[in-house]
């Protein structure tokens, strides 16, 4: 066999190891038809403009970052409606703590991710302990934090220093500071599912959990695990969007719709509802996705409210998706 014959080999290999998942494909052609449109009603640039497509990127950071953990979340077979109430109490408590002095920041990042694990854990104890069903508790600990910021907060309150606006706003060379983070994100989150003991603890949590448990999975921790880790991706969402905003609004969460929207990204990145199947890297897609039609909604000057519509529906797309492969997977 020749030195050619083996690199081809070796190429070939490499080329069949690397798994692509479809929502990608899919990506790809909404940007098309999503090109094609702007090319059409608008000014062509979402196509032509650099600047336009790493915007996309940019302006997906919080929810990419939130919908990790929440991928993670319903893969164990659980789901977190708290994340939205989680990134407001992180804005208006980091902002207020903070005061516009840096030497405050180190102070108001350790009292958010403290709020942040609190929140996850009361949450996995409420699901694992009391058996709460995870909608309903989590929408309770969603309502818990909405009325304590409700009762404590009514405007934008105190403010970041401007050294704090870097994570917003910064860059690393022509990279954008946030755009990394976020990669760091997915790649952490796709490191835990795939390459790690909690990672294939989870997705058997999610399979079957009684199966996890006669195998000697500790179900309970797993599950209260990843709630906290989903309360955590909540609050460094809520520290970039403070950041960028340069004070903390008690809005900035719900306004988001950043509960309904990072579930509807992870189930149309192929995160299964009834949880074991999904991947921090499909999770990415479907908020590209996300970010890609909310850029071309603003390229053509749609309604906002009909904005919110078609978000709507593609949520509800996204969740009938999921049911039509489970029935052919389950056939």
């Amino acid at each position: 066999m020749t030195t050619a014959t083996l690199s081809e080999s070796r190429f070939a290999r490499i080329v069949r190891s690397i798994h692509i998942p479809p929502v990608y494909f899919f990506l790809i052609v909404i940007f098309l038809v999503s090109g094609l449109l702007d090319q059409v009603l608008s000014d062509g640039q979402l196509l032509t403009n650099p600047a336009i497509m790493l915007n996309i990127i940019v302006r997906s950071v919080a929810l990419g970052i939130v919908s990790i953990g929440q991928t993670l979340v319903i893969i164990g077979a659980s789901i977190d409606l708290s994340v939205a109430y989680t990134i407001s109490i992180t804005a208006v408590m980091s902002s207020y703590i903070m005061q516009g002095d840096p030497a405050n920041v180190p102070t108001a990042i350790v009292a958010v991710f403290a709020i942040g694990a609190a929140i996850g854990l009361v949450n996995g104890l409420a699901i694992t302990k009391l058996r709460v069903n995870p909608f309903i508790a989590t929408l309770g600990t969603s309502l818990i934090i909405k009325g304590i910021i409700n009762a404590t907060f009514s405007n934008y309150t105190g403010s970041v220093p401007q050294s704090f606006e870097f994570f917003g706003y910064g860059t690393i060379g022509p990279i954008p500071v946030s755009i990394v983070i976020l990669i760091l994100v997915v790649a952490a989150g796709s490191f835990l599912l795939a390459r790690t003991k909690f990672g294939s603890h989870l997705y058997g949590v999610g399979g079957n959990t009684e199966v996890a448990r006669l195998s000697g999975v500790r179900t309970d921790q797993v599950l209260i695990g990843a709630h906290i880790i989903c309360s955590m991706t909540a609050v460094l969402a809520g520290l970039f969007l403070v950041s960028q905003m340069r004070s903390g609004a008690p809005w900035v969460g719900p306004n988001g719709v950043y509960d309904l929207n990072s579930i509807a990204t992870a189930v149309i990145g192929g995160t299964a509802l009834a949880g074991g199947k999904g991947s921090a890297w499909s999770t990415l897609g479907g908020v590209l996705i996300f970010g890609v039609l909310e850029t071309v909604f603003n390229q053509l000057g749609v309604n906002p409210y009909l904005k919110t519509v078609l978000q709507g529906a593609i949520i509800v797309l996204a969740v009938a998706s999921y049911t039509i492969r489970s029935k052919q997977e389950a056939a």
